[in-house]
């Protein structure tokens, strides 16, 4: 099948598989649709059975480590490091709801950058919830922190974030060069993000805390040990051409060390945080964006993207990235434009940008942004019109920012 009738039919499982994945009926899988419209899509021809399986060798040591990073952060949790972490954040804040929104932040954003962004979307936000509760302070800003940094603070490491994943295999960087690109980017976004929230949410940050927050429990010191450890194998396993998702698994399997000895570990729970259905969906989705780029979108595209490496450039790729990732989710965004850039490694950043950040904006920009919302309590929830004002009003500085900041460090520290 090609033609108009081949773009017709992949616009349509993309469609199908994103709204299911979005709205995730009865708690399913968002494998459940896109698993058989990847299928469908190789058996109707929209895409080659050959490039089909050439597509999910390429992405699959990425979904391998995706599955690896998640089983660490979630042994991580077990260890108590999130709540030894949140408690500390509660005592450093002295009651001031200010200070503990920067803590916070901070948080939130070491938390992406260095256990993906769902560790701070499932894992972080219950923690930030309970401390929020015992210290009786409104939530709501640092439950947008938490949100908000799970995305626009996933810009510094590859391993940050599924889409850094997608673009740091096309880019052709080390591990250690896109971090020193986007080093700057990601302090300057994460301070802003700080300034935004407390400026939004002034009314709620005002006064102190009316609760306590109890003494911290003891310090996971070998958990913690383990973290720093397993985040400089990320460095030293890219350094030596080594898949990252090999630094992962040597974190799980020494956090599972005392484990073992004390026979509390199921292996079918490690299986399921592994997230094997949303790792499926992933593969899936790649299939089927191959279909869409290739009978239409990726000619479109081609024609729109801005040429080049200038200011501008830049500036118009992240816009492009950014309005894409909110209009179609930015892991497809990421998809469709990293292979169409992926000869510039400062394009493939400022896709980055664009599909990290813009998700702000909006609920479907981010499956991240859409578990957030989906688990929080009901009184908690955020109302819809607040959460898009506050995008509208910070995303497009926000990405203004982030290129200024990557375009001086290109200039500095070169590519």
């Amino acid at each position: 099948m090609t033609g108009a009738p081949a773009e017709v039919v992949a616009v349509a499982l993309l469609a199908a598989s994103l709204v299911f994945a979005v709205l995730r009926p009865r708690g399913l899988t968002e494998a459940v649709v896109a698993v058989p419209a990847a299928g469908l899509a190789v058996a109707m021809g929209v895409v080659p059975f050959h490039d089909a399986l050439r597509t999910l060798r390429q992405i699959g040591p990425t979904v391998g480590f995706l599955a690896a990073i998640l089983v660490f952060a979630h042994l991580c949790a077990e260890a108590g490091v999130f709540d030894y972490l949140g408690a500390r954040a509660a005592v450093a804040s002295g009651g001031d709801p200010r200070r503990l929104l920067a803590l916070v932040v901070g948080l939130a954003a070491a938390v992406t950058a260095t256990l993906t962004l769902d560790s701070t979307v499932v894992l972080l936000t219950p923690v930030v919830l309970a401390t929020t509760g015992r210290l009786r302070l409104a939530s709501r800003p640092f439950s947008y922190a938490s949100a908000r940094l799970a995305n626009s603070g996933s810009l510094l490491l590859p391993v940050s974030n599924l889409t850094n994943l997608l673009a740091f295999r096309e880019s052709g960087l080390s591990f250690g060069r896109f971090t020193a690109l986007m080093a700057l980017p990601w302090v300057l976004v994460c301070c802003a993000e700080w300034f935004a929230l407390r400026t939004f949410f002034r009314s709620d940050l005002r006064g102190e805390a009316r609760g306590t927050a109890g003494p911290p429990p003891r310090a996971p010191r070998y958990a913690l040990a383990v973290l720093a450890v397993t985040v400089g194998l990320f460095v030293l396993a890219s350094s030596a051409h080594v898949a990252p998702a090999w630094a992962a698994l040597a974190g799980c399997a020494a956090l599972l060390v005392p484990r073992l000895r004390r026979r509390d570990v199921r292996a079918t729970r490690l299986v399921g945080e592994a997230g094997p259905g949303f790792c499926a969906f992933v593969l899936a989705l790649a299939v089927v964006v191959d279909g869409v780029t290739r009978h239409g979108l990726g000619s479109a595209l081609r024609h729109v993207i801005p040429s080049g490496t200038s200011f501008l450039a830049l500036l118009g790729l992240a816009a492009l990235a950014g309005l894409l990732a909110n209009l179609l989710n930015n892991l497809p965004a990421t998809l469709a434009l990293v292979p169409i850039v992926g000869a510039s490694p400062v394009a493939v950043l400022a896709v980055l940008v664009g599909v990290n950040i813009g998700p702000n904006a909006t609920y479907p920009g981010s499956l991240a942004t859409l578990l957030w919302r989906r688990q929080l309590p009901v009184g908690d929830k955020p109302r819809a019109a607040e959460f898009h004002l506050l995008g509208v009003l910070t995303v497009p500085v926000l990405v203004v920012l982030a290129v200024v900041a990557l375009w001086a460090a290109v200039q500095v520290v070169g590519v």
